[in-house]
């Protein structure tokens, strides 16, 4: 277990949206982790905080300490944890405002439109 926060945040999605936003990022996404059935992106420290809340999504390390499972750089096919997109040395940390955009699409998708909360 490795802790959130000094040198990226994290933001878990379910697999179903997962998939979703990794189709719509395509080579754009960075390292992706996945395990069972969440799927977490890293992402520049403190660069979600204030996302709106989506449903299935969530933004780790920005208000309380927390901590994922990183698993060994061999470790790229599943279920238990493993790579979904490898980490290299071009692809490390996402985007973050291009990672909400894809998940707020695979949301309403998923879920339908206007499912962030607090709308």
């Amino acid at each position: 277990m490795v802790e959130v926060g000094p040198h990226w945040d994290a933001v878990r999605a379910s697999v179903e949206i997962g998939e979703r936003a990794l189709e719509l990022l395509g080579g754009a996404t960075g390292a992706v982790i996945a395990d069972y059935a969440q799927m977490y992106w890293l992402i520049p420290p403190r660069s979600a905080q204030y996302w709106r809340r989506l449903p299935a999504v969530q933004a780790l390390g920005a208000a309380s300490t927390s901590y994922i499972g990183v698993p060994p750089i061999s470790h790229t096919a599943g279920p238990v944890l493993h790579w979904r997109v490898p980490l290299g040395p071009d692809r490390y940390l996402t985007d973050s405002p291009l990672l909400r955009g894809a998940l707020a699409q695979a949301v309403a998708a998923e879920f339908g439109p206007d499912r962030e909360v607090g709308r």
